[in-house]
């Protein structure tokens, strides 16, 4: 199977699955634990925060709180807003959200907020002098994505990051899709809260995090134990936050190496090899800046679910949208909030690199594409490119 679905989830790097083998057998400890065995565990976390710290440019490792996965780590950034002052009941974030933020803003919205959900153009690109226009004192929250996991196309959260401590506004952002593949440097943005997730960049599932600016106000979800320096309670998942540590660790040496302009290479050539042979598809997002590896073809003739459907067939992994959103067989929003109508929303066909993508499974996957889509056009009575 030729897999090119990186923006639902990631192979584990080997390099993490070997580090992962010790704490799934006979290192077992429990990092709360006073004992040498405790001592062994709590020391692997350790060493784990102090590697994620690195990569998001944290300036001290306990900034970071590890969680079970980015839509915990989201639910938790949310969560402050319900301990903002009275007079500061309105929530501001974006159309284009991942679920894991749209859903608790929903919820926010059930409680009494008001939530206001911002606008993006056509081509993707977050209206951000709409969203800093709208900004003031009665706002808690603001929490905008760094980039899509449809599109890829990457918004300024800089910007509004500025307004917000202008405004005296707590802001979080979900850098799930951004973390591993962009430079990235919490410490010199103008940001409260930040989520990021293990899976997403080679390292194992079920584990995430949520960096907290040391200074920046915070009020648990989960309390019992006192793990995570009272913010997080529950025993660590030992054996995913190391998994989690090495896969920063190799991310970070990626991208140090010049990492993300190959795949952005290797991507863009793909990218236009493939619309040239479809003919009349569009590339969502391509006008404005976009994380290297995700390509959005909107089909506009074909079911983005057939599509999928008759690639998984022909050996090749790759989605119609966000893998959280899969079976709902809904419109995607995104493409929606971006003025596609539901056919169009409905047809698109999502392909995500990863540093392991070669050019040769690139070269067997372009023509099984080319062919899937021709033939459910020929199905439709449409003329094969």
């Amino acid at each position: 199977m030729i897999y090119l679905d990186n923006n639902a989830t990631t192979c584990l790097a080997p390099e993490v699955a070997d580090a992962l083998r010790p704490w799934l057998g006979e290192r077992f400890g429990n990092p709360s634990s006073l004992h040498t065995v405790g001592e062994d565990a709590l020391e692997a976390v350790t060493r784990a925060r102090a590697a994620l710290a690195k990569l998001l440019g944290a300036i001290q490792p306990q900034e970071i709180v590890f969680t079970s996965g980015a839509t915990e780590a989201n639910h938790l950034a949310l969560h402050q807003a319900r301990f903002a002052p009275r007079e500061r009941r309105r929530i501001v974030t974006t159309a284009v959200e991942h679920p894991a933020v749209l859903e608790p803003s929903a919820a926010l919205e059930r409680e009494g907020f008001v939530v206001e959900r911002a606008r993006v153009a056509r081509d993707g690109a977050l209206l951000v002098d709409e969203l800093l226009a709208s900004l003031d004192e009665r706002c808690a929250l603001v929490s905008v994505m760094w980039a899509n996991n449809e599109t890829g196309a990457i918004h300024d959260v800089a910007a509004v990051g500025r307004r917000c401590r202008e405004l005296g506004i707590r802001f979080h952002v979900d850098a799930v899709q951004a973390v591993g593949k962009l430079a990235v440097d919490v410490s010199a943005m103008q940001v409260d809260y930040v989520s990021c997730s293990s899976h997403k960049l080679h390292g194992p599932q079920g584990v995430g995090a949520l960096w907290v600016r040391r200074d920046s106000p915070f009020e648990p979800l989960f309390r019992g134990g006192g793990q995570e320096r009272d913010r997080r309670a529950g025993t660590e998942n030992v054996a995913g936050i190391v998994g989690f540590g090495v896969a920063a660790d190799l991310a970070r040496a990626w991208l140090a190496s010049g990492g993300e302009r190959v795949l952005r290479e290797r991507r863009d050539a793909f990218e236009t090899r493939l619309v040239a042979a479809l003919g009349d598809v569009e590339v969502a997002a391509r006008g404005v800046p976009r994380t290297p590896n995700t390509t959005q073809l909107v089909l506009g003739d074909v079911s983005g679910e057939a599509a999928v459907l008759a690639l998984s067939a022909a050996g090749v992994a790759c989605s119609s949208g966000s893998a959280c959103a899969s079976g709902t067989h809904a419109p995607s929003h995104v493409l929606v909030a971006m003025g596609r109508n539901a056919a169009e929303a409905s047809s698109s066909l999502r392909l995500s690199l990863s540093r392991y993508t070669t050019d040769a499974e690139l070269e067997l996957a372009l023509p099984a594409i080319v062919d899937a889509v021709s033939d459910l056009r020929s199905l439709l009575g449409a003329p094969r490119p």
